[in-house]
């Protein structure tokens, strides 16, 4: 189980009110990409169904350290915590029109 994962279950054990879930992120990502750089920096990008994208970064200190699936899992989860903050904003402007009414 991921660290997003593991937050995610332990958010919606105390939620009483709406909020992002990591599956309404996941829902929302129409594919993504993986790019490597020097044999120590994966980014990942994700392209949403809306069109916007988001980077995520991962990088080791040695190039002998190097594991592809790490990077990307790492730079994954780094672009994912990226589009959770938007998507938190979103919900709260959502939520701040909705009690303005």
């Amino acid at each position: 189980m991921s660290t997003l994962q593991q937050g995610d279950d332990a958010a919606a054990a105390v939620a009483v009110a709406p909020r992002v879930t990591l599956a309404s992120i996941e829902a929302k990502i129409a594919r993504e990409e993986y790019a490597v750089f020097g044999d120590v920096l994966t980014v990942c990008v994700l392209h949403t169904v809306n069109g916007f994208t988001v980077t995520g970064e991962s990088a080791c200190a040695s190039p002998k350290n190097f594991n592809a699936e790490l990077g990307q899992k790492f730079a994954r989860e780094r672009a994912i915590a990226k589009l959770w903050g938007f998507e938190g904003y979103l919900l709260r402007e959502q939520l701040y029109a909705a009690a303005t009414v």
